[in-house]
């Protein structure tokens, strides 16, 4: 017989994997990722779909998606909204310069790409990428909750 804690970890497992919620963080840049994800967000590509909500809150999301190059000034808040993300939680980079800096590596300020300060699960590649790519790289984050 299963105990009431364990039918509410198997429930909470259930729900995450069929709707996982998003928090997004812009560590700078261009913002053309950015504008990338909020149209997958949009009726046009409905990520919705798929149970995908975009929250602000660090505490309620399950899936941290990253645009833009890691810096001095906003490393120590990117690892607070990591850090305060509960687990299991999955983290996305999304666009060149979240991978590794982009076409700003080698400036004073940037550190490099997001996986210098959190690791990172799942890379979306492209400058900026598009709506479909950002969405298959959330359905292949999702299997790592």
């Amino acid at each position: 017989m299963i105990g009431p804690r364990e039918l509410l970890r198997r429930w909470v497992r259930r729900s995450r994997v069929r709707s996982p919620w998003l928090v997004h963080f812009d560590c700078g840049g261009c913002n053309g990722c950015d504008i990338e994800i909020l149209d997958a967000l949009t009726p046009r590509h409905s990520a919705e779909r798929f149970g995908v909500i975009n929250v602000g809150d660090p505490r309620q999301g399950d899936v941290l998606v990253v645009t833009g190059p890691a810096n001095r000034r906003n490393a120590a808040v990117l690892r607070r909204v990591y850090d305060q993300m509960a687990e299991p939680k999955a983290v996305v980079a999304v666009g060149s310069c979240a991978a590794h800096g982009g076409i700003f590596r080698g400036t004073p300020n940037i550190l490099g790409g997001v996986g210098e300060i959190v690791p990172v699960d799942v890379f979306v590649s492209g400058c900026p990428p598009r709506p479909e790519k950002i969405m298959a790289g959330l359905i292949e984050a999702v299997p790592r909750l």
